[in-house]
């Protein structure tokens, strides 16, 4: 999640003004770029007990050291390390002390890779000689949620206070999950209304070929992707598929009434965050928000209120793909490489569009509501999830085929993708790996998980 807001900027004085700060993320195709996320669970090496944030071993220290060795710049809150700020790009904390890069935006997804080596290997440098090590997992496969110490940034108390009044695993959300993204760019506002179709009707097909949230407490839970199915007893007013999407009108003014009607968490001041949960930024809009009467919103305030929205895509100054379980360094590049050959290349966009087009709003749902427990075996108009990401699969590779972007190796994009066909191909996705290792080499167990994926 964001790192504080670093300016306010003038109020805004007509609705307008959020339609068009939306729109004005449109960009011309050879301006187009690629940022991809990450977050993962660090651990004690020796208790496998998260980690805590003070002392020695803890994030705090992480992040110190990794500014001490690497030049990050210290992000605080309250004199406190939250944040690392780069160049182009940041780390951040989750709730629960989830480890996250937000990747600068970059031309390829060879850059992308190259990106994720150096982070990890930053990270790992720094973390060894502290005992601590990362694990790429979409939900926390061993602990309890009262066992996870909270990160100290002030809209995680906020948002800690209200989930429970909105859905019974928001805190699960918050504190024992793990994602990958990647975040892409538009053309004009028909471009994203169909990038944002796309990328809502053929998520589920990412969510089953990167399930990896098998366990829960240290047993089988009975999902593919128990990450996904948290999203879905979260918060109804910002989570899901947003049928609107899909109908007549769709487009920059209809998104942004949409987050209009999306009650706020917070509003950002003078260094803290103030309590608005459950208030309306249409109300803010009019100058009529209880947390601060008289007083109206900035852009800055826009910025914040956007990222509070949970949906499989949401919509900013680019869109965001949020459906994929956090995993091993092969899925961190994996997962670009899905997208930007599906929504990169006009000819496999058209194709991609084509193959969900006709589907109902029932059969979105039913993806949505079957595949976090059955994966790619979810049965789907005479087959299943798995030949719909064989067919996924295929378009996608012909875009990255099209894009031509060569390695020092003179290999394509292309090769990204090649866990991702073993997965398809085998049915085996990376929760299925996991729950046949705990079922039978791990007699039952699921600490070796944290030295056979750590990264």
């Amino acid at each position: 999640m964001s790192a504080p807001p670093t300016g306010r900027g003038e109020p805004i004085e007509d609705r307008r003004q959020l339609v068009e700060y939306i729109a004005q993320g449109s960009k011309p195709k050879d301006a187009w770029r690629i940022g991809t996320e990450h977050e993962k669970f660090g651990f004690c090496r020796d208790s496998l007990a998260p980690l805590p944030y003070e002392g020695g071993h803890g994030i705090r220290a992480l992040l110190e050291g990794l500014s001490q060795s690497f030049g990050w710049e210290l992000v605080l809150e309250n004199d406190q390390p939250i944040a690392l700020q780069g160049d182009s790009c940041n780390i951040t904390l989750e709730p629960g002390g989830q480890f996250e890069l937000s990747g600068a935006p970059l031309k390829h997804i060879h850059q992308t890779c190259s990106e994720v080596h150096q982070h990890l290997a930053q990270v790992r440098e720094v973390a060894d000689p502290l005992g601590i090590g990362m694990l790429g997992m979409g939900f926390q496969p061993k602990w309890r949620r009262d066992e996870i110490p909270w990160m100290p940034k002030g809209r995680y108390g906020i948002m800690g206070r209200y989930m429970p009044e909105v859905g019974s695993l928001g805190l699960d959300m918050m504190l024992r999950t793990c994602t990958i993204q990647v975040n892409l760019d538009y053309s004009s506002e028909a471009d994203m209304v169909k990038k944002f179709r796309v990328g809502l009707a053929l998520q589920p097909v990412a969510t089953a070929l990167f399930a990896n949230s098998p366990f829960t407490e240290g047993r089988l839970n009975g999902f593919e992707s128990y990450r996904s199915h948290i999203w879905t007893d979260t918060d109804a007013d910002r989570c899901g598929i947003l049928p609107f999407v899909f109908e007549d009108g769709m487009g920059f003014e209809r998104y942004a009434d949409h987050v209009l009607d999306v009650p706020m968490y917070f509003v950002y001041r003078d260094g803290r965050y103030i309590d608005a949960a459950g208030q309306s930024f249409r109300d803010f809009l009019d100058g009529r928000l209880p947390a601060l009467p008289g007083e109206k919103p900035t852009i800055s305030d826009w910025q914040d209120h956007l990222t509070t929205l949970f949906p499989e895509v949401r919509l900013k100054r680019f869109l965001e793909m949020r459906g994929a379980d956090g995993g091993p360094w092969r899925q961190l590049c994996a997962l670009p490489a899905v997208w930007v050959g599906l929504l990169y290349d006009q000819t496999a966009l058209d194709a991609a569009w084509d193959l969900c087009r006709d589907w109902t709003l029932a059969e979105h749902e039913h993806l949505r509501a079957e595949v976090p427990r059955t994966g790619l075996q979810t049965p789907f108009r005479g087959g299943t999830v798995q030949d719909l990401a064989l067919r996924t699969l295929e378009i996608a590779d012909a875009g990255l085929a099209a894009r031509n972007v060569m390695d020092w190796d003179a290999r394509d994009e292309r090769k990204y993708l090649h866990a991702l066909w073993e997965t398809a191909k085998s049915g085996i996705t990376p929760a299925a790996e996991k729950r046949e290792r705990f079922e039978g080499e791990w007699q039952g167990s699921v600490d070796p998980v944290f030295a056979a994926y750590a990264y």
